[in-house]
């Protein structure tokens, strides 16, 4: 873990190690800390959601203000992992390509047959830019209406889709 907080990350005054996370009556998720300080209803966020997916997570309160920085999950207790996991990944949408099928041409917009993580899609891509490398082997693909697709590492598809990819990047 990066101990540093990117610059403009500064983590909130919640104390991060009395924190305890639960859902009221209503499945909302509430926090408080050994100081009695309550908050309901929070939302939380991601700031570095593909870079850094475990580290500088955010938790807001009902108006959107930050409530705390967490720097890193593994330093929350299991129980509180779990809470936050779920949380997240209700929040979050990203499906994993596994397998490019089918593009309609080499210009754009273009529609994309691909399968993932949780299922067959098709999608319009509107610009090449709109396929984006994030790191050595990582690529970020984004459709037409905003919805962001996840290639962890590119070397390890089908030739068939890696040529696909590799036109774009």
């Amino acid at each position: 873990m990066n101990s540093e907080a990117p610059s403009g990350i500064s983590p909130a005054s919640l104390d991060v190690a009395s924190l305890c996370l639960f859902h009221d009556a209503l499945g909302q998720l509430c926090a408080a800390d050994g100081n009695q300080q309550r908050y309901e209803n929070i939302s939380t966020v991601r700031l570095f959601p593909l870079s850094h997916p475990n580290e500088w997570i955010a938790l807001l309160d009902s108006m959107g203000r930050e409530i705390v920085c967490l720097p890193e999950i593994a330093t929350l207790s299991a129980e509180n992992q779990k809470i936050l996991s779920d949380e997240l990944s209700i929040r979050e949408f990203v499906p994993i390509v596994k397998r490019v099928t089918w593009v309609s041409g080499n210009s754009e917009p273009c529609e994309w047959r691909v399968e993932t993580d949780r299922g067959p899609t098709r999608f319009i891509l509107k610009d090449e830019d709109d396929v984006r490398r994030l790191g050595e082997v990582s690529v970020l693909i984004v459709d037409s209406f905003g919805i962001r697709y996840l290639i962890p590492d590119r070397n390890q598809l089908d030739r068939h889709s890696q040529r696909i990819i590799e036109w774009y990047v």
